[in-house]
């Protein structure tokens, strides 16, 4: 299967998640631990209904919802919720940090896990910003 297909019907109408490489969490979850030398290959989820979100990346700090947003757009896809330009987000997003030098967790354990969640969350259409 193609990981790149032409979506089934509009936007408007579509249930939509983020994923994210952006080290974003939210407060009380564990950080990602960026001294791993292979990189952290875990996730973080994200429940649609978050307002307090961080991210493990230091060079990010300190945290404006408005710079959060560039990377994790979870405030702008819930306004384009209630303009209808989106038909409704699903009910966990999910992130993962970036640098990862030894990406073979993610591909064989990680992102088909996350993939296998989005499947179950009914997602027709993923988010995908990098960072």
């Amino acid at each position: 299967m193609s990981p790149f297909v032409r979506p089934k019907k509009p936007l408007s109408e579509c249930r939509l998640a983020l994923v994210t490489t952006g080290g974003v969490h939210l407060s009380d979850q564990a950080r990602f631990d960026i001294d791993d030398p292979a990189g952290d290959c875990s996730y973080r989820e994200i429940p649609a209904d978050a307002t307090k979100l961080t991210w493990t990346h230091a060079y990010y700090r300190p945290v404006e919802d408005t710079a959060l947003d560039a990377v994790f757009p979870l405030w702008t896809l819930r306004t384009l919720v209630e303009e209808g330009l989106v038909g409704e987000l699903g009910p966990r997003h999910f992130s993962f940090m970036g640098a990862i030098h030894d990406p073979t967790p993610l591909a064989e354990e990680t992102a088909p896990e996350v993939a296998g969640k989005l499947a179950e969350d009914g997602v027709d259409a993923a988010l995908l910003t990098p960072s």
